[in-house]
């Protein structure tokens, strides 16, 4: 059956335009020796997904011994298999260069399904993760929980305490990653190959996540291993990029912890092809700032505290995305309840996320403070407790836009949920539903649950509590009040550049 298996693969990647017919024996061997196997009889191919061809591999290459029998020593072992079929670096990046001088979107489409048929983005993970949307009064909001990065189980867990440590390659976003075998405590990379681009006059890299949660989700970073930094260069770069690629977004995580990204160590940006809530938003106040009336600007109806800056100049509106950050990382209001450090540490930063619009650039620049205090040790400005049963991680660029990244806990609990709800079941000494017994709780006040609605009303209450996560990261509230603290730090930038 192995052979069966052997044949499949090379089939697929014929299929996929990975190999050509004139590779077949080179890459048979070369399987072969990963397997083990000194002989081979060619044997007709079947049709089947890469995933039952792999996991056919899979078992047999477990049951001789071959690749440990853990998700970690699978992962590594069909990576590498995949990474055989997969063209050369020079291979990769002729053609995209290719198709990019005719137009910068057939480049980024071929490379997207390219970066799936390799298996780089495991479709059959992608596909297992749970998405809905949810309308509030912000508009909608996409609800995903996130099911296609495998856990770990104890075996690698143990298996991982127990590795050797390197520093090689130094964080997963490094260019070293491109071809790396991986180890238990880092993901095999064999299948991954990456694009270079420039971007304001230095060397970057594309490439796409592994984990998609949202279409032709990429990542742009830097070709040297520096930290992440929120600047007038930052701007100067996301604004390049979308001069280079005008079909995508790009934005960046902030450059603090708590409301910054998990990779603050190596500059990175995060773009693809998707129309996020959060751009659909309108401008609820307009505004104007002294000596850029050729810049359209506002504060958007949004949860978090957003201001949005559109013209036809880049450099004109990266010139004003920096006095605005230049001013917000002094800014302190006490009745706000902003500060701008506290004993020497500082807090305020920006989330900038830019854009075309037809003609014209736009850049969002989302206000962000990390402060943490005794009752909010997590941070003032993040999920407060009593919403950390559905969200407890930081909010990063991806939640900023409008798209919840759940904890894949949540698909076994929710189910469960239902299940208690449907039956009016006592969930508060629950060891996994007690945590959910105050909201359950407040819903069985609201609905009447049965068998046919249970699902729906979980999934709107979950996108309604995103909304309450949202604004609570939001730096001003969404009221009276906190509109006015908002105009008051617009106030305080309209000073700082009459004086200049």
């Amino acid at each position: 059956m192995i052979n069966t298996y052997i044949a499949s693969l090379i089939r697929y990647a014929l299929n996929a335009g990975l190999i050509e017919e004139c590779d077949k024996t080179y890459i048979t061997n070369q399987l072969l020796d990963v397997l083990g196997l000194y002989t081979y009889e060619e044997t007709p191919a079947k049709e089947m997904p890469l995933e039952e061809i792999l996991q056919g591999i899979l078992t047999y290459a477990a049951e001789a011994g071959i690749c440990a029998d853990d998700i970690t020593s699978r992962d590594l072992f069909d990576t590498r298999l995949m990474g055989i079929l997969t063209p050369a670096p020079r291979e990769v990046r002729k053609t995209f260069a290719a198709l990019y001088a005719q137009a910068p979107k057939k480049a980024t489409d071929w490379y997207y399904r390219f970066s799936q048929d390799t298996d780089y983005i495991r479709r059959y993970r992608i596909s297992k993760d749970m998405r809905w949307k949810t309308s509030t009064k912000y508009g909608d909001l996409d609800i995903t929980i996130n099911l296609s990065k495998p856990e770990k189980d104890p075996k690698a867990i143990a298996a991982a305490k127990n590795a050797v440590q390197t520093g090689y390659p130094k964080c997963l976003l490094c260019k070293e990653n491109e071809e790396y075998a991986g180890r238990v405590n880092h993901p095999a990379r064999q299948n991954h190959r990456i694009i270079p681009i420039t971007i304001a006059d230095s060397q970057w890299y594309l490439q796409y996540s592994p984990y998609v949660y949202y279409n032709e989700h990429c990542i742009v970073f830097n070709a040297a291993h520096t930290p992440m930094v929120i600047d007038k260069s930052a701007f100067e770069k996301l604004l390049d990029f979308v001069t280079a690629f005008p079909h995508y977004f790009i934005g960046s995580n902030a450059d603090l912890p708590i409301v910054g990204g998990s990779i603050l160590s190596h500059e990175h940006f995060q773009g693809g092809h998707y129309t996020f809530p959060m751009e659909t938003a309108e401008i609820e106040q307009p505004l104007h700032f002294a000596g850029y009336t050729d810049i359209c600007a506002g504060i958007v109806n949004w949860p978090m505290s957003v201001i949005r800056l559109t013209g036809p100049d880049k450099s004109r509106i990266a010139e004003l995305a920096d006095r605005i950050l230049r001013a917000w990382r002094i800014y302190t209001d006490e009745s706000a309840f902003i500060y701008a450090e506290t004993n020497g540490t500082p807090h305020n930063t920006i989330t900038p996320i830019a854009r075309r619009r037809d003609d014209h650039y736009e850049l969002d620049l989302v206000l962000r403070n990390n402060i943490t205090t005794e009752e909010h040790p997590l941070g003032v400005y993040h999920p407060h407790a009593e919403l950390h049963h559905i969200k407890k991680e930081n909010i990063g660029l991806i939640e900023v836009m409008g798209l919840a990244v759940l904890p894949a806990r949540l698909k076994a609990e929710l189910a469960a949920l239902e299940t208690a709800l449907v039956n009016n079941t006592d969930i508060s000494t629950d060891a996994m539903l007690g945590k959910h017994a105050p909201w359950a709780a407040e819903m069985r006040k609201k609905y009447t649950f049965c068998q046919e609605n249970v699902s729906a009303v979980l999934r709107e209450e979950v996108g309604q509590i995103f909304a309450a996560v949202l604004e609570h990261a939001g730096v001003y509230a969404r009221s009276r009040e906190g509109k006015a603290s908002f105009m008051r730090f617009i106030r305080f930038v309209n000073d700082r550049l009459a004086d200049r």
